[in-house]
């Protein structure tokens, strides 16, 4: 689905006074929400694709330690949290604020370590355990990759 339908989507959406709103085309769906806050959450739904026969048992590698989809890591990557997706790193709330995190800092699980901006949307990420962090491996306002490393924990 175009992109500059689900923008059109959100625009009607906010304009209007329903709450959700789903569109099929064909095999595609879009369903987008108003949430309590007002804040807008697409939902992409794509139909299902057939994968491959897998090949036969006697071929079959052994069992791999990263999950089908995820970024490969090696063994010393463990204390690497990844990058889930794909756009801008920002460390802090606003140009003017404090960092959420720096180098020394201790971390619980579910504290917010920074934002990564993916199509004008704020996305806050968490920490995943708690631990220190031991470094910062992007700078403020750099672009990000899927699976790109940001943080060292400890």
């Amino acid at each position: 689905m175009d992109i500059r339908k689900v923008k059109k989507l959100i625009e009607l959406l906010e304009e209007s006074g329903i709450s959700e709103i789903e569109i099929k085309e064909g095999e595609e769906a879009v369903r987008i929400s108003r949430a309590p806050t007002g804040t807008m959450v697409p939902q992409f739904i794509s139909a299902p694709i057939a994968a491959p026969a897998p090949p036969p048992a006697a071929a079959a590698p052994a069992a791999s330690p990263n999950p089908p989809g995820a970024p490969m890591r090696r063994k010393d990557d463990r204390n690497i949290l990844p990058s889930p997706m794909v756009g801008t790193f920002y460390a802090a709330a606003s140009p003017t604020a404090p960092p959420f995190v720096q180098v020394g800092d201790e971390v619980k699980e579910g504290q917010v370590l920074c934002i990564i901006e993916a199509m004008k949307m704020m996305n806050q990420i968490e920490s995943d355990r708690t631990g220190r962090i031991t470094a910062v491996m992007v700078k403020n306002g750099d672009p990000v990759e899927f699976g790109q490393p940001l943080f060292a924990i400890e």
